[in-house]
């Protein structure tokens, strides 16, 4: 099998010149500083459309010939890629039919379709929204651009690689990589090994859909049952043939991270480097924030895309925050009488919890007579800040039950 080289990349960015940004690269100072050694960010989550996606598609789509401009193209997406052949398709004059999860976030919806593609909500998930659009292009004859197993929209993804060698400092040890069906890590390695061969180069997937692990371990694409994870933009079930083909060849090693690891990295690029961040484009900042990148020296991480849901970063915020110790939810029980919530609210207060919120229930299941539950929300400084006020609570005779 074929892999897309350092000069199909280069070819690639000479046709994206007119559409594809430039995007920075920044050392984030509170990232180097809790991982003790200098961490490099690049801002894919400030391309146009959001997300690295429009490289790919625009390779991909500038190379049809007059015929198949003229039948239209077709992709299915859980929301970057679709942007991606939207906007693409939009710049070349074609006609574009999208099809995504019935649950796809309705920011991704809207954008996808004020770019003027056609959206079809169909499947539960990616991979049937996927099988949809593939039934689509065969009815209808419409050029089906997949999202990440075809050699144009690997050497898209590529000039990201062409981008860091040129942005990196030389001494820069691994590069960190999104993984959802593998095009973006596939086209970096296909960059980066012939013109940085000593670098090492580490894939990041979802713990909840992580198909990379066993398909290297058995050399063939091994399909999910399910997809489990708040990173929806990498949630893909199955890799490509050829993606897996160039993981096992080009790429040194393929991690986890779990969907609490995903919020905090969220939260952090938020709250100290200003970025905004989807989850699936904050897992490599999971990963090195977990230590699981082995490398000795600078790191640079790919922030894979910005486009999230407001509604969902509300609740990424309030699930970051309480992973770090800085979010505490409880139930208590207390006596149904004047002051007693007073006396519990002073106890907090005196341990510097900030209150948030709070719930007074007098008909909560398995409560004696004279007893109200309530559920109080506190902002707090740490897990060891937690630790000492839920055991203050506790030697003052309130049970405490964290929710």
């Amino acid at each position: 099998m074929d892999l897309v080289n350092v000069d199909d990349v280069r070819a690639a960015a000479q046709r994206l010149t007119d559409v594809v940004q430039r995007t920075p690269v920044e050392l984030s100072r509170a990232l180097s500083a809790e991982v003790g050694r200098p961490v490099l960010l690049k801002c894919e989550n400030l391309q146009r459309a959001g997300s690295f996606k429009i490289r790919g598609a625009t390779n991909r789509i500038t190379q049809l010939d007059e015929g198949e401009q003229r039948r239209g193209v077709v992709c299915a997406s859980a929301g970057n890629h679709a942007q991606g052949v939207a906007l693409a398709a939009a710049h070349t004059g074609v006609a574009a039919t999208v099809f995504m999860p019935v649950d796809a976030p309705l920011p991704k919806v809207e954008a996808t379709e004020a770019y003027g593609a056609a959206v079809r909500l169909e499947g539960s998930a990616f991979d049937e929204a996927l099988a949809n659009a593939v039934a689509f292009a065969e009815a209808t004859n419409a050029v089906f651009v997949h999202p990440f197993d075809h050699p144009d929209i690997i050497a898209g993804q590529g000039t990201i690689g062409l981008e860091l060698d040129e942005q990196l400092p030389a001494d820069v040890a691994a590069v960190v990589v999104p993984v959802g069906g593998g095009g973006l890590i596939s086209g970096v390695a296909a960059a980066l090994r012939d013109l940085r061969p000593g670098i090492r180069i580490i894939g990041v997937q979802a713990a909840g859909c992580a198909p990379f692990p066993a398909s290297l371990a058995s050399g063939r694409p091994e399909a999910l049952p399910r997809a489990d994870t708040i990173a929806d933009g990498i949630a893909v079930k199955r890799p490509g043939v050829l993606t897996l083909a160039h993981v096992h060849a080009l790429v040194d090693e393929v991690v986890t991270v779990d969907d609490d690891a995903i919020a905090s990295a969220v939260v952090h690029l938020l709250e100290r480097a200003k970025l905004v961040v989807e989850p699936a484009g904050a897992v490599a900042v999971a990963a090195v924030r977990a230590g699981l990148v082995d490398a000795d020296g600078p790191l640079g991480i790919i922030l894979s895309g910005g486009n999230i849901d407001p509604l969902l970063l509300r609740g990424l915020i309030t699930s970051g925050l309480a992973a770090e110790g800085r979010y505490l939810t409880f139930t208590s029980r207390i006596s149904d009488s004047p002051g007693s919530l007073m006396r519990l609210l002073k106890t907090i207060a005196h341990e510097r919890g900030n209150v948030i919120g709070v719930e007074h229930h007098r008909f909560a299941p398995r409560l004696r007579y004279g007893q109200v539950e309530v559920l109080v929300e506190l902002e707090m400084r740490g897990p060891e800040h937690i630790t000492q006020l839920t055991g203050v609570l506790r030697d003052a005779g309130y049970p405490i039950k964290r929710v």
